[in-house]
């Protein structure tokens, strides 16, 4: 069966989802734009040019641009191009099958009343499996946790409940965004129906609380400062958030061994494709004794750490606590590098 890259709509019609017609030239001289061209040769003609001509286009980019390439390939599967879900998961199933020689696949971003939204990433990028857990921006005591239900992963909070969040809803395609966590937490608080800042306000402040030192408050402001500028649909920053439990403390550990290293992450941000960013500050208890002297154990063990995470699929980005000084520097540190996190993991 012939599959039609533009689907149900024309060439005009899907290529202006994707480019700015009107700021593309004409390769006819009859026309001023692209748009002009394309509907006469494709839509009013449709035989002046072959079907694949889009391919062989210069003005579009695909043989010459990945991200031009994937972004065409998952906007064929889009529900206003494609409305057989049949027919997209077969033309899915086939071009991952030819994207994998070169590292990518096309998996599902989001929906639409049900149907499926695609984009494009990396094979190997992002954590394997689903989110079970998310405990997050404790207040005082360690919350107790016990296997609720060992089979399942499920885990239960039996000490210590109130001191901690835990978002307790299914983690979205696209990742856990400002809005998503903001409705959580009205349904939580029974704030639901009053103004989004009157919520985002509550939210934030709780989420501030949970943080003791002013290095890492100086990255959770600078990033709530894009909420605002940016929208509700930015991913959410959450911090303190558990990565591991353990439920001894230092006293019953036998003599050479040790707890769990780092069993909260300072903050993480949950964003497409599975991709789960950890930002850590990293202070003198990262790197030195408590005499302060330089400790290369303790930085041997942070350094383990990150290997596992990584090896896992999370990205790790490391603050030192000397960059985080309350200057206007920093926020310009901070404001750019956020900037450039943003852009990198663009859907």
């Amino acid at each position: 069966m012939k599959t039609v890259w533009s689907g149900v709509l024309d060439d005009a019609g899907f290529l202006g989802r994707l480019y700015d017609l009107d700021a593309l030239p004409s390769d006819d001289p009859r026309f001023r734009t692209a748009a002009g061209d394309i509907v006469q040769h494709r839509v009013r003609n449709p035989l002046d040019w072959e079907d694949d001509w889009i391919f062989y286009d210069p003005r579009f980019g695909l043989a010459d641009s990945d991200d031009a390439l994937l972004r065409f390939l998952a906007e064929m599967l889009h529900p206003y191009v494609r409305t057989d879900l049949a027919e997209v998961e077969r033309l899915r199933t086939f071009l991952n099958a030819v994207l994998a020689h070169d590292g990518y696949e096309i998996v599902k971003i989001d929906d639409i009343s049900g149907a499926p939204i695609f984009g494009a990433h990396r094979i190997g990028s992002g954590v394997r499996g689903s989110m079970k857990n998310l405990i997050f921006a404790a207040i005082g005591p360690k919350p107790e946790i016990v296997l609720d239900d060992a089979l399942n992963n499920d885990l239960r909070i039996v000490k210590h409940e109130q001191a901690c969040l835990v978002y307790d809803r299914p983690l979205a395609p696209y990742g856990l965004t400002w809005r998503d966590l903001a409705s959580w937490w009205a349904d939580r608080e029974k704030l639901t129906g009053q103004p989004d800042r009157a919520i985002w306000r509550s939210l934030h402040q709780r989420l501030l609380a949970s943080i003791d030192n002013d290095a890492e408050r100086r990255i959770f402001d600078a990033y709530a400062r894009r909420y605002p500028a940016l929208g509700a649909d930015i991913p959410a920053l959450v911090p303190q958030v558990y990565l591991h439990y353990d439920p001894y403390t230092q006293t019953r550990y036998q003599p050479g061994t040790s707890p769990l290293q780092r069993q909260r992450m300072d903050f993480l941000l949950l964003l497409p494709h599975r991709v789960r960013v950890v930002i850590e500050c990293d202070g003198q208890q990262h790197y030195a004794e408590d005499t302060g002297r330089a400790s290369p154990r303790r930085y041997a063990a942070m350094m383990a750490e990150d290997r596992d995470l990584r090896l896992k699929g999370y990205e790790v980005y490391r603050f030192g606590g000397a960059e985080l000084t309350d200057t206007t520097a920093t926020q310009q540190r901070l404001g750019t590098f956020f900037d450039r996190l943003a852009e990198r993991y663009s859907a």
